[in-house]
């Protein structure tokens, strides 16, 4: 998809925020450091729309990005950060919860994992969460520029067994710096729209 039009229309916190466009919406969930807001603007070719901050832990509401009056990206507060409160973190994983389980126009969550590493627990559980509730899920693995093409489909392999991922639900090698895997993600998310 080629992106012109761009906006974001709100941060909610609660259902009676969200759009009521009707349009389809595709969640984003991932790690607080694992480059949701590189991968959001890398997706829509910007360079700062979704803000990319070198606090991790920075987004706390849901902000819906409307793309060419198509569909929303909701940007998802990041998971498995240590410095905000444990009363802080439950009531994000409770406004996220709600929305992903509730939510008719959601299509998919896109989670974000970092190809570098094996999937955190807290990105398993995220998987584990997504499955129990039967949200069809895209795995974007991220960072790929940061390790040698010769190592991907090992890098694959880990986050395949460590999520313990259905054969079924994708998983693509991006990475925001080149662009590698942009094509991939938008046909998976049309696919769904």
């Amino acid at each position: 998809m080629i992106v012109h039009n761009v906006e974001l229309v709100i941060s909610a916190v609660r259902p009676d925020q969200y759009p009521e466009d009707g349009l389809p919406e595709f969640a984003l969930a991932g790690r607080s450091n694992v480059g949701k807001s590189s991968f959001i603007n890398k997706m829509i070719g910007r360079k700062s729309m979704a803000r990319i901050s070198s606090k991790p832990g920075k987004t706390q509401t849901l902000n819906f990005y409307k793309i060419e009056e198509k569909l929303f990206y909701v940007d998802v507060p990041g998971y498995g950060y240590a410095k905000v409160s444990k009363s802080e973190r439950e009531a994000w994983g409770k406004m996220i919860e709600r929305y992903i389980t509730d939510r008719e126009q959601l299509k998919a969550v896109i989670q974000i994992v970092d190809l570098r590493h094996p999937p955190s627990r807290d990105d398993i559980n995220m998987y584990d969460f997504m499955k129990h509730y039967e949200i069809p899920c895209i795995i974007i693995a991220t960072k790929a520029d940061k390790i040698p093409k010769g190592k991907w489909d090992k890098h694959k392999k880990i986050v395949r067994e460590t999520l313990d991922m259905d054969k079924n639900d994708p998983l693509i090698v991006f990475s925001s710096e080149t662009g590698l895997g942009k094509d991939a993600a938008w046909a998976e998310i049309e696919k769904r729209m």
